[in-house]
């Protein structure tokens, strides 16, 4: 019995998951081709035989029996043929047996180089088999070795797969032997014939997947994620609807006091996290997402929405180092400008201000702002304020004053929409 190669055959089975027969017939090409090279005098009719349980090898040849030899490596003398098989006769082909001690060190060094690349290309289906329609599904490893700086390599038992630096957090440190659970994102093909799995921790499916873990009612669709981006270590951000009016989206995704979020934030490493309630319409998804900050006004244009907000709540819509106003853009897929209210309330007198200089005649005419009532109209001319000029010369408090309940301010910015009209 051949002893190592039935423990080659058992531990290829146990731990790599290859079975015997694909072993076997990977074997059998290699010293195929390995006597071919390294015997003398055999030709292309070469027999390789493995029994699978007790690991014997036996090596054929086929040579035709001929009066005179011509060529050595396809024929054999009739004489010598005898030697073999008494019964023989020329023109037929016979088979011998050679032993696999005559393949010698350089057969053995070529046998186990042809092995080895039979066996990658083996253990590369058996990856595919297993991991390919896993693709999207989480899965949990050991953290084996670091390669090219903080690239991990993850045991997941049969197979190591890798989880490059850059699709993990910044923030996020391992140690040989942690346990870590990833997303299986591909499984791909290696410039050496093997294949590799590739674990992601930074992409926004992972947040997606660890969702419909924890909640039973985005795995059978009654709650669907419509949305989601991610500043990977610092915050995600969801959008979720409801298929079933009784089910509250946000409420299911967020758990009876927040036990369903905890987990995945803990997970995440304490990774901020944002529901919303989805909403097809742009501006009301932008509403949501911004809540409970109302902003003053909001503009939209072709590839932005601006945003002005109260002073206090700029740094909230802004976020740390302008992640939320960007992650708010990527969910409405717009850019999103955020001012200050006391900004835009200096760059509008100022403006009001450069008017109320400039020659233009239509100035002196009798104040009429648009889209705004009669009544205020009346009541700012009433208050002093006939022409445009005047108007634009006003000090802001002084005509809140004069006029209660009016906003300068929005006065101001009509007004200024009204001349750009014109000016169009």
């Amino acid at each position: 019995m051949n002893k190592d190669l039935i423990a080659i055959f058992e531990y290829l089975e146990r731990e790599k998951g290859i079975k015997r027969e694909v072993v076997i017939e990977a074997i059998t090409d290699s010293l195929r081709t390995a006597a071919r090279k390294s015997v003398k005098g055999l030709g292309e009719k070469v027999t390789v035989e493995i029994h699978p349980k007790t690991g014997e090898i036996e090596v054929f040849t086929q040579k035709k029996i001929v009066e005179k030899v011509i060529n050595p490596s396809e024929e054999i003398s009739f004489e010598e043929a005898r030697m073999f098989e008494p019964e023989c006769t020329v023109g037929q082909w016979i088979e011998l047996s050679i032993p696999p001690q005559d393949f010698g060190r350089i057969a053995a060094a070529a046998a186990r180089q042809i092995i080895a690349k039979k066996l990658k290309g083996a253990e590369r289906d058996v990856i595919y088999e297993e991991y390919r329609h896993r693709t999207g599904e989480i899965i949990s490893g050991t953290v084996k070795r670091f390669i090219r700086g903080r690239t991990i390599v993850v045991d997941l038992g049969k197979v190591e797969a890798i989880l490059p630096e850059r699709n993990y957090p910044k923030l996020e440190r391992y140690n040989v032997g942690d346990k870590v659970q990833a997303l299986l994102h591909e499984v791909r093909d290696t410039d050496m014939g093997g294949a590799e799995v590739i674990l992601t921790r930074s992409h926004p499916d992972f947040v997606s997947s660890l969702f419909t873990q924890e909640v039973p009612e985005l795995h059978d669709k009654t709650v669907v994620i419509e949305k989601i981006v991610r500043d990977p270590g610092y915050r995600t951000k969801l959008a979720v609807r409801s298929y079933d009016p009784k089910v509250d989206p946000v409420g299911t995704c967020v758990g009876v006091r927040g036990n369903r979020i905890k987990n995945i934030i803990r997970e995440l490493n304490n990774e901020k996290i944002d529901v919303v309630p989805f909403s097809e319409d742009p501006i009301q998804l932008l509403k949501n997402l911004l809540s409970p900050i109302d902003p003053k006004k909001v503009k939209v244009f072709e590839h932005k929405i601006w945003l002005l907000v109260a002073d206090e709540e700029y740094p909230l819509v802004i976020g740390k180092r302008g992640m939320n106003a960007r992650l708010i853009g990527q969910m409405i897929e717009k850019e999103i400008e955020v001012q200050k209210l006391t900004d835009y309330q200096k760059l509008l007198t100022i403006q009001m201000a450069e008017l109320a200089d400039s020659q233009e005649g239509a100035f002196d005419e009798k104040l009429k702002i648009e889209g705004v009532s009669g009544l205020i109209n009346e009541s700012l001319i009433g208050a002093g304020y006939e022409t445009f000029r005047k108007f634009m010369q006003a000090d802001p408090q002084e005509v809140t004053t004069r006029v209660p309940g009016v906003n300068y301010y929005d006065l101001a910015d009509k007004l200024l929409e009204q001349m750009r009209k014109r000016k169009g």
